[in-house]
């Protein structure tokens, strides 16, 4: 099957195109890295970091999807189904790649503001997988050191394959969506503070942030994790954490309101039921189980770098479906030769 469409946009002008090393060339103040990424291993306890953290809580409702989402997946006008291959299939490439965690997340946060803002012209099939590769693609050129070329992007058995001016295309469109706000707030930028604040000593710090972050990616195909913020989900991850650690059962959900201002009891206890419901007995079964009395290191796990670019190529001969120039436009398909 084959789709094409009119060049609408030169590939001279596309800003996340294949050969550049990243979305923007140049930080600016608007969007340096030290705004909002990730935050330093450990905190002291002081009122400028309680500051950082409550701003992050304040202006974390800029970059997550809007309030009616999770409903239009309830209703079915959007197809769960469809956002869990989605998600499901970008955990893969990460783990594939090496990639880091926060570039995981940033992916499937970028699809979710995306569908939030725009309707694609069918709910799962080619859209939806041009979708997440473009998505991941951004991401990752925001993340990693290393990217792939958007061919190499293209592994663990999608359906379908795309040219890399569709997926540039593609990019372009998100980038316009999303008004080019791609460094966003995540549970990530939560994590080592809720943990030192957690366990000030730092004998366990290693461990919860470690941990943590293997439970907020494990929940991530969930739409139902939608309903809390990133700062919600970073505190009920790192308590779920806290249980799995000796003698630590007597911490409760209701203890990290008092962690920085802005934290809503009610949200968190319910985040967190939902964690151990759906996601601990699960990643109990799956995940080897290690000692946590032998993490007692403080190194954000965030901070590993993408497996060495010396891997050999990746084979593209087997035989998977090709669409060649497709772009999508205000929900319509235009085709051309």
């Amino acid at each position: 099957m084959s789709l094409s469409c009119p060049d609408r946009f030169s590939d001279s002008i596309l800003l996340c195109s294949e050969d550049t090393s990243g979305i923007i060339s140049g930080e600016s103040p608007e969007f340096s890295s030290s705004n909002i990424d990730f935050l330093p291993p450990l905190f002291s306890s002081s009122s400028e970091e309680d500051e950082s953290i409550a701003g992050f809580i304040q202006d974390e409702r800029n970059f997550v999807p809007g309030l009616d989402y999770l409903s239009r997946f309830e209703s079915r006008s959007l197809d769960d189904s469809a956002r869990k291959e989605s998600v499901a299939w970008i955990l893969k490439v990460q783990a594939y790649y090496g990639f880091q965690p926060l570039t995981a997340y940033l992916s499937v946060n970028y699809v979710d503001r995306f569908l939030n803002s725009r309707q694609l012209p069918q709910t799962n099939g080619w859209p939806m997988q041009l979708l997440s590769v473009a998505c991941l693609s951004l991401a990752a050129k925001m993340e990693e050191p290393l990217v792939p070329s958007l061919l190499d992007l293209q592994v663990a058995g999608p359906k379908y394959i795309f040219e890399p001016r569709t997926i540039r295309r593609m990019e372009l469109l998100v980038l316009g969506v999303l008004d080019w706000r791609l460094r966003s707030i995540t549970p990530f930028s939560f994590l080592s503070f809720f943990a030192f604040k957690l366990d000030s000593n730092g004998t366990f710090t290693g461990f919860l942030i470690s941990r943590a972050t293997q439970i907020i990616l494990s929940n991530v195909q969930e739409a139902t994790f939608l309903a809390y913020w990133p700062s919600c989900i970073a505190a009920a991850a790192v308590l779920c954490a806290a249980n799995e650690i000796p003698n630590w059962s007597l911490v409760k959900p209701e203890h990290a309101e008092s962690w920085c201002e802005g934290l809503r009891k009610e949200k968190i206890v319910g985040c967190y039921q939902l964690m151990q419901e759906l996601v601990i007995d699960n990643n109990k079964r799956k995940l080897p189980k290690v000692l946590p009395q032998l993490l007692v290191t403080t190194q954000s796990p965030i901070s590993s770098s993408v497996s060495s670019s010396s891997s050999s190529s990746i084979s593209l001969s087997y035989k998977r479906r090709r669409i060649n120039n497709c772009l999508w436009v205000d929900g319509d398909t235009e085709n051309s030769q």
